[in-house]
Formats: C-alpha cells, sequence, structure tokens
C-alpha cells in the first residue's frame, strides 16, 4: 500500500499504464470478488440503462426528471470529454477530485491480488462513492454490452434497454439476436424490465421470460402519440398527457422519452414525480455531444455517432435542419467500427470531409478514411465541387473547416468521442 497516488491525475495515470496489458477483459468474476470485499452495496432504487445508442440521453433525462422533483440523484454515465469526473454526478454535480480519490483508494485496499481493468477499476470506484453518498436512487449507464458489464454486478430494480444495434462485434457478436441477449443480461428475475427498441430482438424476449423478468415493451405495454406541439405517454397503469418534447434534438429521443417514463411509473411507489416535473425535466435536459447545435455561425453540430444506427439518425436529423449550402464534416473513428456504414449513412449531406487521426492506438489512420470518402465523392455528379482534406487531429481538421466555412454553411463533428472531445477542448481553450 505504499506510495499511493494522492492526485485524481496520478491515480488516472497509474491505471492507464497498470491496465494497458487487459483493455477489455470480459468475465465478472474479479469484479464480484472485489466489490463482495468492498460490501458495495444500494440502500436505493438503482436503474441500469443498456443499449446500442441512446444510454446517454435516457440517463439525462431520467436524471433531469428526477432532480426536478426534488430528490437526491446519482448518476454515473460515460466516457467523458473534458474531465474524468464528469462520469460521477450526485445531485446534477460532477463529483470532486477528493470523493474519487478517496474512493480509488478504497477499491485499491479491497483489491488485494486481484487484477481489474482501468474500466473495472474506475466502475467500482464510482459505485463505491455513489453507494456512499445517501442517495434518494441512482442511475447507472452500462458500458459495452450488458451481461458481462463490470456495473452488471449490481442488481438494477428497473432495468431499461434503449436500443439493439450492430456495434462492438468483437465483443458482443454479429448479430441483432447475440447483441439483444448481450443487452437483457442486465434483466433480474421478478423486476421491471423495460426494452424501447421499437423491434425487440427475440432473443431479449425470451431470456426476460427465462428469468422471470417483468418485461415492459414499447408497443405492448407503454406506447406514446403525439403532434407537433405536444406528446401522450401511456403506460401500463398511467398516462400523462400534453408533455413537452425533449430538449435533446432528434426523432428517436421520444423513444427515449418513453423508456424514461415507464420507469418512473415502475417506481412510482417508491419516487412519485408529478406532470410539472416531468414535463420540466424533459424541457431543461442537456446532454453534450449529442445532436448538440452550438450556437453562432456557421452552425456547428456535435454528435457521437460511431455506428451505422447512430449515424442514420444524426443523418435524419441533419435533413430536418433546414437549407445549408455546405456541409463540412469533422470525421475520426476507431477502427474497429463499421467506419463504411457510418460514412455512407451521412454520404448525402456532407461535402467536404476533414478527416483526422486520432489519439488513440485503435484509431482508424486517416489517410484510409479519406480514400473512403474520395470513394463516395467520386460517384457524385457535382464531386468538382466537393473536397477531401487529412489531418493529424480533429482540432486541426475543425481549425480548417472553419476557416472555409460560410457563415450559412454548417460542420458536423461526429465520430469517435475522441473526435467530438477534440473539438471541445480546441474550441475551449480559444475562448479563453
Amino acid at each position: 500500500m505504499q506510495n499511493l497516488p494522492t492526485t485524481l491525475p496520478e491515480w488516472l495515470a497509474m491505471l492507464e499504464t497498470r491496465h494497458s496489458e487487459t483493455q477489455i477483459n470480459m468475465g465478472l468474476e474479479r469484479v464480484q470478488a472485489v466489490k463482495a470485499r468492498m460490501g458495495l452495496q444500494f440502500s436505493c432504487p438503482v436503474v441500469m440503462v443498456a443499449g446500442t445508442n441512446g444510454k446517454g440521453s435516457t440517463c439525462a433525462m431520467l436524471e433531469s426528471v428526477l432532480l426536478r422533483a426534488g430528490y437526491k440523484v446519482g448518476l454515473y454515465i460515460k466516457p467523458h470529454f473534458l474531465d474524468f469526473n464528469e462520469r460521477a454526478r450526485v445531485n446534477g454535480a460532477m463529483a470532486g477530485d477528493a470523493e474519487l480519490v478517496a474512493s480509488f483508494a478504497a477499491v485499491e485496499a479491497a483489491r488485494g491480488a486481484t487484477p481489474l481493468t482501468y474500466f473495472e477499476f474506475t466502475t467500482l470506484a464510482i459505485l463505491h462513492l455513489l453507494a456512499g453518498a445517501g442517495l434518494d436512487v441512482a442511475i447507472l449507464e452500462v458500458g459495452l454490452g450488458g451481461r458481462l458489464d463490470a456495473v452488471n454486478v449490481i442488481d438494477a430494480d428497473v432495468a431499461i434497454v434503449t436500443s439493439v444495434d450492430i456495434d462492438h462485434t468483437d465483443y458482443l457478436g454479429s448479430t441483432r439476436e447475440a447483441i439483444g441477449f448481450e443487452k437483457a443480461g442486465i434483466f433480474r428475475p421478478g423486476k421491471a424490465a423495460i426494452c424501447s427498441d421499437p423491434v425487440p430482438p427475440q432473443s431479449l424476449i425470451d431470456h426476460a421470460a427465462a428469468i422471470g423478468a417483468d418485461l415492459w415493451l414499447m408497443g405492448r405495454d407503454f406506447n406514446y402519440s403525439g403532434d407537433k406541439q405536444q406528446w401522450n405517454y401511456g403506460g401500463r397503469a398511467q398516462r400523462r398527457n400534453s408533455l413537452a418534447y425533449p430538449s435533446l434534438r432528434g426523432a428517436n429521443q421520444i423513444l427515449n422519452a418513453a423508456a424514461v417514463l415507464a420507469a418512473l411509473e415502475v417506481l412510482r411507489l417508491e419516487l412519485p414525480v408529478g406532470a410539472q416535473e416531468v414535463r420540466s425535466g424533459l424541457v431543461l435536459v442537456e446532454l453534450p455531444g449529442r445532436f448538440q447545435v452550438l450556437p453562432g455561425r456557421p452552425s456547428v453540430i456535435l454528435d457521437v455517432a460511431h455506428n451505422p444506427h447512430a449515424a442514420a439518425a444524426l443523418s435524419q436529423n441533419l435533413g430536418n435542419m433546414g437549407f445549408h449550402p455546405y456541409t463540412y464534416a469533422v470525421f475520426g473513428s476507431m477502427q474497429d467500427k463499421d467506419i463504411d456504414g457510418v460514412m455512407a449513412a451521412m454520404g448525402e449531406h456532407v461535402d467536404h470531409w476533414c478527416v483526422c487521426g486520432l489519439a488513440s492506438a485503435r484509431a482508424a489512420g486517416a489517410a484510409e478514411l479519406a480514400a473512403k470518402a474520395q470513394l463516395m465523392l467520386a460517384g457524385r455528379s457535382d464531386s468538382d465541387e466537393r473536397s477531401v482534406a487529412i489531418f493529424a487531429d480533429p482540432a486541426e481538421a475543425y481549425a480548417n473547416a472553419l476557416s472555409r466555412a460560410g457563415e450559412n454553411d454548417r460542420i458536423v463533428v461526429f465520430g469517435s468521442f475522441l473526435t467530438v472531445a477534440g473539438v471541445m477542448v480546441a474550441r475551449k481553450s480559444s475562448l479563453h
């Protein structure tokens, strides 16, 4: 136990070097063992959220509504953009360095000789922090999959699966049925299991039945209806009418919001929430990097779309934005993503590709992205007015797009979290 780090940056640096050999190590035995030694458990309702896309939005809306209702809410969400502290929130505020350092030390003390990956170690630390914060409710976002994700060592009172699509195929399988089974791993016997995917995989339905979970399906157990001004929620025993649309943009957000209201219906005895709190919670919710349109001109849109399903949603949202003469894309991606699928979903909108490298060993090379972009533009009749340029990092790519874009044009920053984070950092430093 000698010479443990005393600051958060020192802890994170140590964990990154210590666990570089085991980036992702599937299986919960090690995490379960350390959790047991820590005596880690929650004395409040726990809502767990998994899914290919829409997890962050669902967590943010649920947190926003419950905060408006006066509850003390804990949130674990990831990855972070600028500061690690973003991953742990208590009552809407990021956890402080001192609290995180104390929780890291608690995990290290209980770990003994048990090796933990960076993700496992930090997850246990944040769970420890939240479990000791005197919460009324905890909201936990699952990282990869569900069944074998470190967060799944906690038993959720309500489990939500937002969407099931193809991503992380190396770990989760290459079909929606295989991935659906992994996501359904967060369901528990006798507890509510909510799925807001309109076409849930049969594997998810079968697993819920096999373990005796209380499955809530979109269209069967809960649904929504609406017009341009407002929408209505209908559940098993609760209706909510004349609701405002969520401030998070995009057609898919109504599915996420309906799942949030289903979760609140399940918890209505422990955590009653009024109509006005639901309305204001949905209107005031904020989530960086999910179809986030920044103020000013040219329009700048930040979106962490990094799989075809998310890119298709981004494309649809861009199509609803009205006319822009030219669209510049700042794009960087991890190598293990379906890059062709992502770029194809966005191809109709992008006139100028500013592709970039990323600071990760898993990143795709910018030259490879540029070659794919050139192929896409080659098929267009107006290809002589289009361009592809290569940059070392997101900040350079964004600076170039900004220098070329007219005030009526738009810049879309998308792909990896690292792409969006790189531009956020660049914008932040340019303001100081």
